[in-house]
């Protein structure tokens, strides 16, 4: 099953940004398979009703950090070695959403010590066993 992008505009979190942790969380959930194609950048950019500038920064910065590759004139696929790849992938996933978490308790008003509160209880709650 292909993995079907989305991105909100309105969201605060620049648009190839949102591309980036997408594909990131599809590689690293299995979404997508080592060796799968990608979406054509200007396919993209249409489905999505972005400019196409933003789909080739986000493929660009994912090839970087060797999540695909390009084959010009063949398209962008998920590396073959996509596999060895997941755990860190779906590392960088967590840190994003642990960023966005404690941005949005900075912009609430909450302090550092209230934070860390906060992230030991549910680390607790959801990984009881390694007390």
């Amino acid at each position: 099953m292909p993995a079907v992008f989305t991105v909100d505009p309105r969201s605060g979190v620049p648009i190839y940004l949102q591309l980036i942790e997408q594909v990131k969380r599809s590689v690293a959930l299995g979404v997508l398979a080592p060796g799968e194609q990608l979406p054509t950048v200007k396919q993209l950019a249409v489905d999505l009703t972005v400019n196409p500038n933003t789909v080739a920064r986000a493929y660009r910065d994912l090839e970087r950090d060797a999540v695909i590759e390009t084959a010009p004139g063949r398209g962008s696929f998920v590396r073959a070695d996509g596999v060895a790849n997941q755990a860190g992938a779906a590392a960088d996933v967590a840190a994003e959403a642990v960023t966005r978490a404690v941005r949005e308790a900075k912009s609430l008003g909450l302090s550092s010590a209230a934070v860390r509160k906060l992230f030991d209880s549910a680390l607790t709650r959801w990984f009881p066993e390694e007390k």
